[in-house]
């Protein structure tokens, strides 16, 4: 391990280098010419639209939820990631699940809800050998045995590199935390939501949250710009939907004076602040909406001019010096689009699906969504945005007439208030409107249209959409079910900390008993 730490903080020095960032700068520039001309030229185009998901969990301990020591947040040891059912993330306490790209037709999504079921399952069993449990959650709440504070701020400094201890010692992470650092003046990084006050010596607060991302691809360069615009503009209302993460960890809340207003005044999905806090030291914020495209030669250009953080170069890592692959061309390129961090990109390049559909290819990444409570919530999500997306373009419907302002509103809205928050829609009739009921209607019927048109059989659309729907007609997301849960507890006179700490066992036994949120409804 201490090997492994060595060559990460060499590569943190490298990376931080003047000399390193001039010369990528002068390949990624290399490197978005060659871009724009392949996307001019159709060369990343393909024969249909497809789809994919990366879903993020974390580990706690393998304890019955009834105990009240426990469980506790937990690091995963290696071994868990021998057996391929997952990949490594920031926190030693987190796992990513994916699954490959399969075409949007009447098979794939059921090929990506299989793919999900068995791979979560797959992760799920490696980690029980290690008398671990995976949640699928969105900010963990039960910390660690030695506290919330303890964990994050655990640093060590080494040839004067901060490696915060419950980081992957992995070159890339340590670099971007570093880098953070001095665009924050050497940190700490403060966090500032209601009821919590704190401040840490790393990033590492980022891996408090976990997220699931369902991927778009579309087949042609043309088609890009009315999808990714019509998305951005999905993003408040969906996130409103799954909202579910109104509490940081129990043992934070240590200076509430009244409770029960704390569980009215929280957000609804403190991810979207934690993650902003985390990253946003740059002098322009790297966190964010993304403004509209109007050609997709735009999205290049966004990443070409977005603030440099930890860039790499791809001979530090790559012993193979050829460049035959696209992956290979556009190395240091995709390199700086992984610190692209708004909640909306394009992903150039990616796996190949299979004739006529290869890893030359442009594709929405949808980042909003925190990790959904079961499997089927996390499969429904996915067929809702990719549906949606596809319905409303699919329609010619007028949303991306929405101004972009209104679509932004509607995004930190969502994120404080849920599905009560303000949201601004235009109907398929083109009138503006802030009618919650309307909005709502249309989002279903399109997000159907869209799997519809793909081919999906209508008994699939109602098992995927329908759960969310419930979430709709009973006005009741996640986020809304913990506020309530812990609301009840403190009006009966447990104290905060306590009724968030019970509010999450309850939902990790309802998570891991019942197949999908709307059985808790």
């Amino acid at each position: 391990m201490n090997g492994k730490i060595d060559r990460a903080i060499e590569f943190v020095h490298r990376s931080l280098d003047a000399e390193t960032a001039a010369e990528f700068d002068a390949r990624i520039r290399d490197q978005a010419e060659w871009l724009r001309s392949a996307i001019e030229t159709g060369e990343m185009d393909n024969d249909g639209f497809a789809t994919g998901l990366e879903l993020e969990v974390y580990a706690v301990t393998d304890e019955r939820w009834t105990d009240s020591d426990g469980p506790y947040l937990s690091p995963l040891p290696d071994a868990v990631f021998e057996t391929q059912a997952a990949n490594k993330e920031l926190g030693h306490h987190n796992i990513e699940i994916n699954t490959e790209p399969t075409l949007l037709t009447d098979d794939g999504l059921a090929t990506q809800a299989t793919a999900i079921r068995d791979r979560t399952a797959a992760a799920r069993a490696a980690v029980r050998e290690h008398d671990r449990e995976l949640v699928l959650d969105s900010i963990w709440t039960l910390p660690p045995a030695d506290g919330t504070i303890e964990y994050l701020s655990a640093i060590d400094e080494r040839d004067g590199v901060v490696v915060a201890a419950n980081m992957r010692p992995d070159s890339r992470y340590l670099a971007i935390d570093n880098h953070v650092l001095e665009y924050a003046d050497g940190g700490p990084i403060p966090l500032s939501v209601p009821g919590v006050e704190q401040a840490f010596p790393s990033m590492l607060f980022e891996s408090l949250a976990t997220s699931m991302q369902p991927h778009y691809q579309v087949p042609s360069a043309a088609d890009l710009p009315a999808a990714y615009n019509t998305a951005i503009r999905t993003m408040g209302p969906v996130l409103a939907l799954s909202a579910n993460s109104p509490f940081l960890p129990a043992d934070l809340y240590t200076h509430v004076e009244d409770p029960a207003t704390l569980c009215t005044e929280t957000h609804a999905e403190l991810r979207i602040a934690v993650f902003e806090q985390s990253a946003n030291h740059t002098p322009n914020p790297k966190v964010g909406v993304p403004r509209d495209i109007r050609t997709a030669t735009d999205v290049v250009d966004r990443v070409l001019e977005d603030d440099l953080c930890a860039p790499f170069l791809r001979e530090w890592v790559a012993d193979d010096p050829s460049r035959g692959t696209l992956s290979d061309r556009i190395w240091e390129f995709d390199h700086k689009r992984g610190t692209y961090w708004r909640w909306l990109r394009c992903v150039i390049g990616g796996d190949y699906i299979g004739p006529g559909n290869d890893e030359r290819s442009l594709r929405i990444e949808y980042r909003p969504i925190p990790t959904q409570p079961t499997v089927t919530d996390v499969i429904g999500m996915q067929a809702i945005v990719v549906g949606l997306i596809h319905g409303l373009v699919d329609a010619d419907h007028p949303i991306v007439d929405l101004p972009w302002r209104a679509a932004e509103s509607n995004f930190y809205n969502a994120a404080e208030d849920g599905l009560d928050a303000d949201l601004e829609w235009i109907t398929a009739d083109g009138e503006r409107t802030t009618d919650r009921a309307v909005l709502f209607e249309e989002l279903f019927t399109y997000a159907r249209h869209g799997l519809e048109t793909a081919g999906v059989p209508a008994g699939d659309i109602e098992r995927y959409c329908s759960p969310i729907e419930a979430r709709w007609e009973s006005r009741t997301a996640p986020s809304d079910w913990k506020r309530r849960t812990v609301l009840e507890a403190v009006e009966q006179g447990t104290d905060l900390p306590g009724a968030i700490a019970d509010m999450q066992r309850a939902y990790l036994q309802r998570s891991l008993e019942t197949d999908s949120f709307a059985e808790w409804l």
